[in-house]
């Protein structure tokens, strides 16, 4: 007994130090002992040190300053992007042209019968409506606008992205390279880039395509290796054993396994391109993002209305349209001899046909423009229903206030505090805590990763308005799971609240980010408060989508185990669905913060000051270190929020 009681001490701190997460912060706690006090007494105070900042300002001025004097002179623009520019120009000239040829008539019968071959006809009569309704509400021109301009960007950003998703799916080195290129066009937001594409190319048509380029082409590169990448090997295998090349095994093999990967990152491609029509009308795309642009200058909802709507439409149709070809390829490749709808005869020839008998019979009834007289004006209704409620709901409502007051206090009791206790911390314990989150759902490396993400952040000089962006983003994303996991939960529960929230999650999914704020203005007002409801609102559907599907896709057996032990349908919840969608319910957050902060930033412009409104006066000011050293830190606090809210593979493999 003498031998087990002296014993039990010494197996019992062994036991939990044995405990993964105790050593990590026991660990965490042992470094912070030694590098906090010769941090604090080397550089004192809550602020980041200004001994560790860096000024950025002088050499990107001098970079500025060179691109503007050698603009019209230099080779380097008159022959490598000045061709680039004109080559922009035509194709995206030649296709508005081209639409504008075949008339309303003609697109319309091209868009319906090609989601008839692709997918039957319900999704034909939707795509049908969907170009009548654009014209309907007078948007036919710009719509053509957007959509030539949209066809060229897609074009590009698929090539662009295939040739990086080629270069990553068949090379780890390339991967490694790759990666963080990618990361960083991804969240890097569209206002800061598009200042040093406006340097260079000017206000225009090529500067909104080659930004749309940098934006939408990752989601193409990512697919398309990891289509690459997840071939079967032992189709591979057998390739190779018949003695084919490696061109042969990658054309007759790797690509075509990777087609349902490929369909996707088409269709992600396709969306983000449109998420930046409006974004590009500041930089002179035109089309239905000027109008939208020109709509939130004013502050008219409804003329913003009429030109959001195209878009969502256009969004609605050409997501509906991939993800149809996507299915029908996996039906084709799975052999279940489900009947695809087809178009009697050469099926491609006679959709050019049709659409070419419709343009011309357009021309010869003089009806190649849409006619003015079926156009339907909603701005005025609009801009009515909005006025009213503006002055019944922004202030005076009885007993619960109006949405100013809702506003207000949002602002007062979470908004204010929160940053205020961030900045009131001292900068070493925000690297702290930083460190130990990431550590705890990932690795060292992870951990590692995001205290130099926020370290660069201090060492830009912008770490008090950094702090500020993420109050906003850590109050947002903290309203978008509280109404995204309840809004998941009933979806997945239930197939009649999920077949009733599938339009609303797609509009709101769809609707460019700009059109959100001009509501929200009208009944929160301007500040910090609206731009986070806007974020709330976007970020929203992407939560509520995956919740469900994790919850849908919990195994069966272990809810039938449960449900025959006697369990209620809320311990189903609670002990077996949200736990066995855990990993599901993480992607949900990461995705959460990553839109968040997206629009947060874009909140910027009403109100939501901060790094927003530091990018925002770049580009209104042509101001390249202001706007570039906000974008970066951005980028640096997107992938921080990234690496503390999703777990590493391998850390996601040991949890399984």
């Amino acid at each position: 007994m003498a031998t087990i009681t002296a014993t039990t001490p010494r197996t019992a701190l062994p036991g939990i130090l044995k405990h993964r997460a105790t050593a990590k912060l026991l660990t965490l706690a042992a470094l912070a002992a030694i590098l906090v006090p010769l941090a604090t007494t080397r550089w004192g105070g809550a602020a980041w040190p200004h001994a560790l900042t860096v000024d950025l300002s002088k050499p990107l001025a001098t970079a500025s300053d060179w691109v503007i004097d050698n603009r019209d002179s230099h080779p380097l623009f008159l022959y490598g992007f000045g061709y680039l520019s004109n080559a922009v120009v035509i194709a995206v000239r030649a296709v508005y042209l081209t639409l504008l040829a075949a008339g309303w008539a003609g697109v319309t019968a091209f868009g319906a019968l090609v989601a008839w071959r692709v997918a039957g006809v319900r999704l034909a009569a939707g795509t049908a409506l969907a170009f009548l309704t654009c014209g309907a509400l007078g948007m036919w021109v710009p719509t053509m606008q957007t959509l030539a301009l949209m066809v060229v960007a897609v074009l590009a950003s698929v090539a662009v992205g295939a040739v990086l998703g080629l270069a990553a799916g068949l090379s780890d080195r390339l991967d490694r390279a790759l990666r963080p290129v990618l990361d960083t066009m991804q969240v890097l937001p569209a206002f800061a880039y598009l200042l040093p594409v406006v340097l260079v190319f000017g206000i225009g048509v090529p500067a909104a395509v080659l930004a749309t380029v940098v934006y939408a082409a990752p989601p193409m590169a990512r697919l398309t290796a990891l289509g690459l990448r997840g071939a079967d090997p032992e189709v591979l295998e057998a390739v190779e054993s018949l003695g084919a090349t490696a061109r042969q095994r990658l054309l007759t093999a790797r690509i075509p396994l990777a087609r349902k990967e490929l369909l996707l990152g088409l269709n992600q491609t396709i969306m983000m391109a449109l998420s930046m029509a409006v974004i590009a009308s500041v930089i002179g795309a035109g089309g239905l993002g000027d109008r939208v642009y020109q709509a939130l200058a004013s502050v008219d909802v409804g003329a913003a209305l009429a030109a959001g709507i195209p878009i969502v439409l256009l969004a609605v149709v050409l997501d509906r349209v991939t993800a149809a070809a996507g299915a029908a390829e996996d039906a084709g490749a799975a052999g279940d001899g489900r009947p695809r709808p087809r178009i009697i005869g050469r099926p491609y020839a006679l959709v050019l046909a049709v659409t070419v008998a419709a343009a011309l019979a357009a021309r010869l009834l003089g009806a190649l423009d849409w006619p003015a007289s079926w156009t339907l004006h909603i701005a005025d209704p609009v801009n009515r229903a909005v006025d009213w409620m503006t002055a019944h709901l922004y202030s005076g409502v009885p007993v619960v206030g109006g949405t100013a007051d809702w506003a207000g206090h949002f602002t007062t009791w979470v908004l204010d505090p929160v940053r205020d206790g961030l900045q009131w911390l001292p900068w070493w314990s925000v690297l702290l805590i930083v460190a130990a989150l990431a550590w705890l759902i990932g690795t060292w490396r992870t951990a590692l990763t995001a205290v130099l993400a926020m370290a660069a952040i201090g060492v830009l000089g912008v770490w008090d308005p950094s702090l500020d962006t993420l109050s906003q983003v850590l109050a947002a994303v903290a309203v978008t799971l509280v109404l995204g996991f309840a809004t998941g939960i009933a979806a997945a529960r239930s197939d009649r609240v999920e077949r009733a929230l599938r339009p609303v999650l797609d509009v709101f999914q769809t609707m460019p980010q700009f059109v959100y704020l001009i509501p929200v203005v009208a009944l929160f007002g301007v500040g910090r408060a609206p731009a986070v409801a806007a974020a709330v609102v976007y970020a929203l559907p992407a939560v509520v989508r995956i919740t469900a599907q994790g919850l849908r896709q919990v195994d069966p057996a272990a809810l039938e185990s449960a449900r025959s032990l006697g369990a209620t349908g809320r311990q189903q919840l609670w002990q077996v669905q949200l736990p066995l969608a855990k990993r599901s319910l993480l992607l949900a957050l990461n995705q959460g913060v990553v839109l968040v902060l997206a629009v947060v930033i874009i909140g910027g412009l009403v109100g939501g000051g901060a790094l927003g409104y530091d990018v925002a006066f770049g580009l209104a000011q042509g101001d390249l270190a202001t706007g570039l050293v906000a974008g970066a830190a951005i980028v640096c606090l997107g992938l921080m929020l990234d690496r503390v809210t999703q777990p590493t593979e391998r850390r996601a493999r040991k949890g399984a």
